[in-house]
């Protein structure tokens, strides 16, 4: 903006229309003291200022303006028709004038002037702009560099606490800064500690520091007083600012006891394992001999049986076949001496089951129609009733899951309820996991078989016993067998990966449940 200063009106109009057709905001005041009102409010880059006027001259006015620090970059020019005099030139020129003009004043240098010094007072101001926001990049600057010195000697302040060696590297790879436990390793703070020849980590390291990832590695480094190589873990990871590292802060942690402890815990495993291998061939020796010892004892202990049944049946029916009280002891002889043949078969039958067999594709549906030919008499004789559903084809050990099936039909059979014939239902479905709730699926990986019948039952408090051997929950002379059976079945059940368990009520018939996987892992 400029402001024209000129006591007389008729002055003031012309200069102001040839400025404004300039384009220039043109303000104006009628005396010194008016003018300096406005300058106090209002900053103008120039002031044409008219020498001659009445109270405050022209030179008195600039004398004043000369004092506001908000006119530093404002031009004055000086309009004189009276004061034309060299010593009144000299004296606009100490007032702080920037021109000196007399009257009557060509328009056209004038208005050159005025362009002139409004484009030098538009570069000031620009200048200006620009070093106070110099100034202000340049105290956002200092106060960054005073938090980060700050925040590295708080850095430095908690690395040198550590227990650990601790250090810190510039973005280019030198070491910047060391705490005390480095100089145990390393002769100065500037060299990194000697590792041993089969650790060395510097490509990797190169490669880390290129990528600006974290760098971690076990090495083994030089104790200067002993030297002797300890293990380290050495850890390096980037410090990143605006997704560029400024920093890398490093740590080697002494491992020593950790290995050394590690190395004591694998030598003692291997000399564990091995002690378990010895063991294990003697176990697998042994189990072969009781094998055999049980075979030969079995063939001993069935032999005189079968020699006192033989005997006792020719002395029964030669000489005591009309003396029935003979005949009665007898026939308790015969049974008991059948019970323990029966004894003897089963625990033949239970030793065998730690022998390895392999599994195959077995159908169900036909071991179970060949299972139940053997039954053939007891179901006539009992009247019973056998449904058995589609059952799917699964792999299994035959012989032994025929064995599970043919005690289970056994037991269904034999604790019928007196008077009732006895029904058995033998049904299955796929499921997803191996548990006795498992959801049904279609391709289900296990095999859930349940054998219902509608005996006498059992109180589950007694679900464990059941498949305990030599456990029985009848007395003998009610119902016959070994207390083997069930202990046989859970043990041919877990050959099979599976798992058997049992439901029931007394009076209310029982279910037992077999899971199975479809596919055992070879």
């Amino acid at each position: 903006m400029i402001l024209i200063v000129d006591d007389r009106r008729e002055n003031i109009i012309p200069l102001k229309k040839i400025l404004e057709l300039h384009r220039f905001t043109v303000d104006t005041a009628e005396s010194g003291e008016e003018a300096l009102k406005k300058v106090l409010n209002t900053s103008y880059s120039v002031i044409i200022l008219d020498v001659q006027m009445p109270g405050m001259d022209g030179f008195d006015v600039a004398n004043a303006i000369a004092g506001f620090s908000k006119t530093r970059d404002t031009s004055i020019i000086f309009l004189s028709a009276v004061n034309t005099e060299k010593k009144f030139i000299t004296k606009g020129y100490t007032s702080g004038g920037t021109d000196y003009l007399t009257k009557p004043v060509d328009p056209d240098i004038l208005v050159l002037k005025v362009k002139t010094l409004q484009k030098l007072y538009d570069q000031q101001q620009a200048l200006r702009a620009a070093q106070d926001s110099l100034k202000k990049e340049i105290e956002v600057r200092k106060q960054a560099q005073e938090e980060l010195a700050a925040r590295v000697q708080e850095l430095q302040t908690v690395l040198s606490s550590l227990p650990q060696m601790a250090f810190t590297i510039t973005p280019d790879g030198q070491l910047e800064y060391v705490n005390e436990h480095w100089f145990r390793y390393a002769a100065s703070s500037t060299t990194f500690p000697e590792t041993h020849a089969d650790d060395e980590t510097c490509q990797d390291w190169k490669t880390a520091l290129t990528k600006g990832a974290e760098f971690s590695r076990e090495v083994r480094l030089k104790e200067l007083t002993s030297g002797d190589y300890r293990y380290h873990l050495l850890r390096i990871l980037p410090i990143v600012q605006q997704e560029v590292v400024v920093r890398w802060v490093g740590t080697y942690t002494d491992i020593q006891p950790q290995k050394q402890a590690a190395e004591l815990l694998e030598h003692q495993v291997e000399l564990r394992t091995n002690e378990l291998l010895t063991k294990n061939t003697e176990l697998e020796r042994t189990n072969h001999e009781l094998q055999q010892f049980t075979w030969v004892v079995s063939h001993d202990l069935k032999e005189p049986l079968r020699k006192i049944q033989l005997l006792n049946d020719t002395i029964k029916e030669k000489y005591l076949k009309d003396n029935t009280e003979a005949v009665s002891y007898l026939d308790r002889s015969i049974r008991s001496s059948a019970r323990m043949s029966a004894l003897i078969n089963d625990l033949l039958m239970y030793s065998r089951l730690s022998s390895s067999e392999s599994f195959q594709s077995t159908d169900l549906n036909s071991l179970l129609d060949e299972l139940l030919l053997d039954f053939d008499d007891t179901i006539s004789q009992k009247g019973a009733t056998v449904m058995i559903d589609k059952l799917p084809v699964i792999e299994t050990i035959p012989g032994r899951i025929r064995q599970v099936f043919q005690n289970l039909i056994s037991n269904a059979l034999k604790f019928a309820k007196d008077g009732i014939p006895p029904v058995i239902h033998i049904h299955a479905d796929l499921i997803a996991t191996k548990a006795v709730d498992g959801l049904p699926t279609v391709n289900g990986p296990f095999c859930r078989i349940v054998i219902e019948d509608n005996g006498i039952g059992f109180d589950e408090k007694f679900l464990d016993r059941i498949f305990v051997i030599f456990q029985r929950l009848h007395n003998r002379s009610s119902y016959e067998g070994t207390g083997i059976g069930l202990a046989i079945a859970r043990k041919n059940i877990e050959k099979h990966n599976g798992l058997i368990t049992a439901q029931s009520r007394i009076n209310e018939g029982s279910r037992f449940i077999i899971i199975l996987p479809v596919r055992q892992v070879h």
